[in-house]
């Protein structure tokens, strides 16, 4: 981990190293609107913007983030114009190509939240290939939810824990939070501590529905190709500002 400058203000850190949040999720919003503003077309923002998640996940990883969920491409995208979602798979494909070779260098954890079966093949092969070696990680870990709907994802679990209890009754039939959670495609992963959404919109947008339940959100008027590391900082003071009570006193 390289050595940080954290920023000061009023003569104290910009926030506390010792009280971040363990898992940040991000909705990477604002893509199309940036590239509008600038003339370009929608599929301009969608490179800047992965760029601008490259950047962001080496960042959580210096700073000591442990998990980093990011929502890349969800269900409801698919009904975009063709030509867009065509530019999405082709960067996701890049950019988990690139990861995959700097994997052993990094040593960066990556999973796969989503119906990564109805993608293309060649971004299916990468997927697995990437998950496969991250196996032998155990170190920083980032998410990426693709083809992911929070509904979906409730509903697949569903399915599974039914089909178990039909199979064998005496097997988990008294379901739990802790067991349904086992069902989720974040089966394993603490829920998110913060979520973040930039580019100026206030809604859930069906993700993570079951994991953010007590999740501290943070919304920014910054669409996401401009976020940077100063705009993490903020959304980390933000967060150490607030008292989590998880319903209690």
């Amino acid at each position: 981990m390289r050595k940080l400058k954290f920023r000061k203000q009023n003569g104290i850190y910009a926030w506390d190293p010792n009280k971040l949040p363990r898992h940040v999720a991000i909705i990477m919003d604002g893509n199309g609107r940036w590239a509008k503003k600038r003339s370009l077309p929608r599929t301009a923002g969608h490179s800047v913007g992965a760029d601008t998640f490259r950047s962001i996940a080496a960042y959580c990883k210096d700073i000591g983030i442990e998990y980093l969920t990011v929502y890349a491409y969800s269900t409801e995208n698919a009904k975009r114009p063709a030509d867009e979602v065509e530019v999405i798979m082709n960067l996701l494909e890049k950019n988990l190509s690139e990861a995959i070779t700097k994997m052993e260098k990094d040593r960066v954890k990556m999973r796969f939240f989503g119906n990564t079966s109805a993608l293309p093949p060649k971004l299916r092969e990468l997927i697995a290939e990437a998950e496969e070696l991250s196996d032998k990680y155990d170190g920083v870990q980032v998410n990426i939810c693709v083809n992911y709907g929070g509904r979906d994802e409730i509903i697949r679990a569903a399915e599974k824990h039914a089909k178990i209890a039909n199979e064998d009754p005496t097997k988990e039939s008294n379901l739990t939070e802790e067991l349904f959670s086992g069902y989720m495609y974040s089966a394993g992963v603490p829920d998110p501590d913060l979520v973040i959404r930039p580019g100026g919109e206030f809604r859930l947008s069906n993700f993570l529905i079951w994991q953010t339940a007590y999740s501290e959100w943070y919304f920014s008027d910054v669409l996401w190709p401009d976020f940077n590391e100063r705009e993490i900082d903020k959304a980390i003071v933000e967060y150490q500002s607030r008292e989590r009570r998880f319903g209690g006193i």
